[in-house]
Formats: structure tokens, C-alpha cells, sequence
């Protein structure tokens, strides 16, 4: 299987919740590409759609030290913003 299907088959699962099957395929394919910065970015993704923030901020920055122009950039200022609001939110109760 390509890369480029690889990508595909973990974006359709987790988009369609399936994210432990998501992770297993992601995790498979980075024991053969592990300096792949794509998968990092779409594993940041699947832990995003768990609300797994530490998990997906780990992901993101992994895959932003492989490729400074990774999509990740913008996840993580994402995750800055939900982060800060939550933050906001618990001083304020």
C-alpha cells in the first residue's frame, strides 16, 4: 500500500470516529516511515477528535520538528486557543 493510501484510510477513519483504528494504522506505518510528518500530524488529528490534548500536542510538535511547514503549525495554535479558553474558564468559577 502507497502512502498517499495510507493517509486516506486513516483521515476516513477517523473522520468517521473510528480513531483506535485510525491510531493502529497510524502507528503501523510510522515502523516504517517514522520521520514521516504527515503521520504525526494526522495522529495530532485523531487525538484532537479525542479531545486528547497533551496526546495531540505532543503529535503536532512532532510533526512541526519534522516539517517546519507541517499543517501542524495551525493545530497547535488551535489547541493554544482551546487550552486558553478552558484555562479562562476554570479561573472564573
Amino acid at each position: 500500500m502507497d502512502m498517499q493510501s495510507i493517509y486516506t484510510a486513516i483521515k476516513e477513519k477517523t473522520e468517521a470516529g473510528n480513531t483506535d483504528v485510525a491510531l493502529s494504522l497510524v502507528e503501523e506505518a510510522l515502523k516504517s516511515a517514522e520521520r514521516d510528518a504527515y503521520l504525526y500530524y494526522l495522529k495530532g488529528n485523531i487525538h484532537m477528535k479525542g479531545s486528547n490534548w497533551t496526546a495531540a500536542t505532543n503529535s503536532y510538535l512532532q510533526a512541526e520538528r519534522l516539517d517546519a511547514d507541517s499543517p501542524a503549525r495551525e493545530k497547535l495554535a488551535i489547541l493554544r486557543e482551546i487550552m486558553n479558553f478552558y484555562n479562562k474558564d476554570m479561573y472564573n468559577q
